[in-house]
């Protein structure tokens, strides 16, 4: 993928001055000198001082740097990037969804977790995605009004502003950038260009969608302007009255009507009673870096966690990346987590999910020792553990740091690509359909293919268990990596490789994030891996009993690295137009 030349360059001036200083001084486990062994520019991090943004869309990215240049912090200029992608990658970023905030506030020494996930509305029942012979129907929870969740996203971001921002920029300053790219129209490109012919059956689904994404009788093609009016006009109506002009008034009405007549059950009051909640992070170790992590209602950072606990075991590193045997290991260690997923976890406000007999390294070893590094286990044979007695697509992600140590890492959400694919007219606002998060029955699969139980039944109110897992790590108390991924699923896998890549493989962070991606999920069978391993190794793993499908490329890790002398920082290349960018 693209990077500037001028980042390029001072990254190599910067790395080649440093020389042995730079690798001697580096974490142990950390890249050193290795950035500069790549032929492949793709495979260099950006490197900048001060201050960085990593996300899926460049003209975010540049838009939160610009925030991090005018003296903003972290939280600033996350809130203008999380705005910005709500027109500028309008099939994951959003105002009609939710999802998850990690802070790190450097002067306090203090991680935050800040819970914007969209809540289940109050007249939801337990039956409503059930058919009348009692079988789940996927199409109710993923193709109809009763699909969408009451969204987050509004109320999340100003929350996060107001409690953690510098004080420096107001919520209409940082909602302004989006509210100019929305009313005056961006060009059609990379991502933009690539999602809309593939959404155009569910957006043309609408006509209040295709008045917005379609020209004429097609979407929007490469090279034409996208202008949102609806949506400018939404925005500045935040911009004058807070996140109270969302969830209140003419928007919420709006909202609400078409939810309702698309056959939900939303109202304006459930779109007012709308609260985020603060978390304590769920907390691991692995290798001598602390892991930090999204707790329930994600089940990202519980089995982040209790994966790497399993993994810590074992030599990953003696083997190699991309082996055969490295692959194996994280395989099984990964259907034992997702097996646990299934029976254990949910919205911590309703049940008591054991976190700490998940995360503990005393049953991890007790998982551990049920691995046979020659053979896989059927998923039969994998059943959900005992944590109790150790009790004491679409998405996006990005990350930033900032020149005093501040950081954010933010994963939100629609669900879908574009979510509902419905537009609430005279709002421009995407509809989720999270809903689909819910188990619509015990032991019945999402449209993920995850497996659900009681434990995440739909309720009143309730927070759809996720798979989101915006991370940091430390070292020595001090920030060492700012991490997450969209990718339903396979999120915790994608965020397991970026660390285990960068501390097992010692690969430099951009090798890291590129690096062909694994995923077992326990249920389907089946062990998913990107193109790019080699067929040798693919012999070799179905030599060992997995029944591998090679697939499509999966994730988006955006993610800073702290590294002597500033920031280096990696955009995911599988999808066109991410960047990361600094200062």
């Amino acid at each position: 993928m693209p990077r500037r030349p001028l980042l390029l360059a001072t990254l190599l001036s910067a790395l080649l001055a440093a020389g042995p200083a730079l690798a001697q001084g580096a974490p142990p486990g950390m890249p050193g000198t290795s950035a500069i062994q790549s032929e492949d520019a793709r495979l260099l991090p950006v490197f900048a001082p001060h201050g960085m943004v990593a996300s899926q869309e460049a003209k975010a990215t540049r838009i939160g740097v610009d925030v991090l240049k005018r003296g903003g912090n972290a939280v600033d200029a996350a809130v203008a990037v999380g705005f910005a992608l709500a027109v500028t990658l309008p099939r994951a970023g959003n105002l009609g969804g939710g999802g998850f905030m990690m802070v790190h506030l450097a002067a306090r020494n203090e991680t935050v977790a800040l819970d914007y996930r969209e809540t289940a509305p109050a007249a939801a029942t337990t039956t409503m995605f059930l058919g009348p012979d009692g079988t789940p129907d996927p199409r109710a929870s993923t193709a109809t009004g009763k699909a969408v969740g009451v969204p987050g996203t509004v109320r999340g971001l100003a929350e996060a502003l107001e409690r953690y921002g510098s004080g420096r920029f107001s919520l209409a300053e940082l909602v302004a950038p989006a509210e100019r790219l929305s009313r005056e129209g961006i060009v059609v490109d990379d991502d933009l260009a690539d999602s809309l012919p593939r959404a155009a059956g569910r957006l043309g689904a609408w006509p209040s969608s295709r008045a917005v994404f379609f020209n004429g009788d097609r979407p929007f093609g490469w090279g034409e302007r996208l202008v949102q009016a609806d949506l400018a006009a939404t925005l500045r109506a935040i911009q004058a009255g807070g996140p109270d002009a969302f969830y209140r008034g003419p928007v919420a009405a709006r909202l609400a009507g078409a939810v309702r007549a698309a056959g939900g059950v939303m109202t304006e009051g459930d779109l007012a009673d709308y609260r985020t909640v603060l978390r304590r992070p769920v907390r691991g170790t692995y290798r001598g870096y602390d892991v930090v992590a999204m707790p329930p209602p994600s089940s990202g950072g519980v089995h982040l966690i209790e994966i790497l606990n399993i993994l810590e075991g074992f030599d990953l590193g003696a083997s190699g990346a991309g082996s055969a045997a490295a692959i194996h290991l994280m395989a099984e260690a990964m259907k034992q987590a997702y097996a646990d997923r299934a029976t254990f976890l949910g919205d911590p406000d309703r049940i008591t999910v054991p976190v700490a007999g998940l995360t503990a390294k005393p049953y991890a070893a007790r998982l551990r020792a049920l691995i046979d590094p020659e053979r896989a286990r059927p998923a039969d044979a994998v059943k959900a553990g005992d944590p109790l007695p150790f009790e004491s697509d679409q998405t996006t992600h990005f990350s930033v740091v900032d020149r005093d140590g501040n950081a954010v890492s933010n994963t939100y959400t629609l669900n879908f690509s574009y979510g509902l694919g419905l537009v609430a007219e005279g709002t421009g606002v995407l509809l989720n359909n999270e809903m689909d998060d819910f188990s619509a029955k015990p032991g019945a699969q999402n449209a993920y293919g995850l497996v659900g139980s009681e434990a995440n039944a739909v309720a009143p109110g309730a927070r759809p268990l996720s798979s989101m897992t915006p991370t940091f790590l430390f070292r020595d108390g001090r920030l060492a990596l700012v991490t997450g991924s969209p990718g339903g699923s396979r999120i915790i896998s994608t965020v397991l490789q970026v660390i285990t890549g960068l501390i097992d493989f010692r690969l430099n962070l951009a090798e890291a994030v590129a690096a062909p991606r694994i995923h077992h999920q326990w249920r389907p069978d089946a062990l998913l891996v990107e193109t790019g391993l080699s067929p040798d190794t693919l012999a070799l793993l179905r030599a060992r009993g997995h029944r591998v499908v090679v697939g499509s490329a999966s994730g988006s890790a955006n993610s800073i690295l702290v590294v002597p002398g500033g920031l280096a920082g990696a955009a995911d290349p599988r999808q066109r137009g991410t960047l990361a960018d600094g200062q």
